[in-house]
């Protein structure tokens, strides 16, 4: 009998226990990007830049050239070896705090700049390693160590929807929301993490990729009860789709609405633009 080996660890990731939290997505997350360096052939020339928070662990499971940013800063260091070195493959990992909060002036300036870089976005909707404090992405009514008593639009302000941000500025070629609570989901968020590989390749500008995940330690909440946190609450203020195309070959620019994206995210009948 023939066994043939159908699904495996993709080479770019290293071979080491996964120490994340239970119910985290950072590591799902981790495989689709090694799967895209994989698919690419991009190992020997891709650097990972990882600033403060959970995606600072990059280093140790990733097999790739990698370099630590000051909090906040990971786009500003992608940009600095992007341009001193155009042949290397260059993406950011980052969290919301991180790049939507303490680096959110290196965020816009970058994607305005339209740097040939690849940003990949974690939206948990709280800072995670720090402590649990709220973050831009933190969803109204949401108890985190600094609200106590629930975030208030009066107070704090509304969530920061980044995927929409991003697609209004003109250096930005793509953007997509994508999130991890089921396999089909899952197969989403790796088309979506290759077609903004492809925006770098082929030298067209700056593709970002916003990935909703859950946080349990900072939901406090077991990783069943999260994953249903995500589809009812967390897809809900940010609807799921592609927000902008405009690389080579695509049939056309897309903004989703909440109307054609997000109503249904739970139902798995979330449509995505050709």
């Amino acid at each position: 009998m023939t066994v043939k080996k159908v699904f495996g660890r993709p080479e770019s990731l290293c071979d080491v226990p996964n120490l994340y939290c239970s119910g985290c997505g950072h590591g799902v997350a981790h495989r689709l990007v090694a799967e895209a360096i994989d698919h690419f052939g991009l190992r020997d020339r891709t650097v990972a830049v990882a600033p403060a928070g959970c995606s600072v662990l990059l280093y140790d499971y990733f097999d790739v050239d990698s370099i630590e940013s000051a909090h906040g800063r990971a786009l500003a260091v992608g940009t600095g070896i992007k341009r001193a070195n155009p042949d290397l493959f260059v993406f950011t990992y980052q969290g919301d705090g991180d790049l939507a909060s303490i680096g959110m002036c290196e965020t816009i300036h970058t994607a305005n700049r339209g740097e040939n870089l690849t940003a990949i976005f974690i939206n948990n909707a709280v800072y995670g390693m720090t402590g649990g404090q709220m973050a831009p992405t933190t969803l109204l009514g949401q108890t985190t160590t600094t609200t106590p008593n629930g975030r208030c639009a009066e107070m704090e302000g509304a969530p920061m929807k980044m995927a929409e941000m991003m697609a209004t500025f003109d250096g930005v070629v793509y953007s997509e929301r994508v999130a991890l609570y089921d396999p089909r989901q899952t197969i989403r968020a790796r088309k979506a993490v290759f077609k903004a590989f492809e925006a770098q390749i082929n030298n067209e500008g700056f593709g970002f990729v916003e990935i909703l995940a859950a946080c349990t330690t900072n939901l406090k909440m077991t990783p069943e009860r999260a994953q249903q946190w995500l589809v009812d609450d967390l897809c809900e203020t940010f609807p799921l789709g592609v927000y902008k195309d405009v690389m080579s070959g695509a049939k056309q620019e897309s903004v989703a609405s909440r109307e054609s994206v997000g109503a249904t995210a739970g139902s798995g009948s979330v449509k995505h633009a050709d």
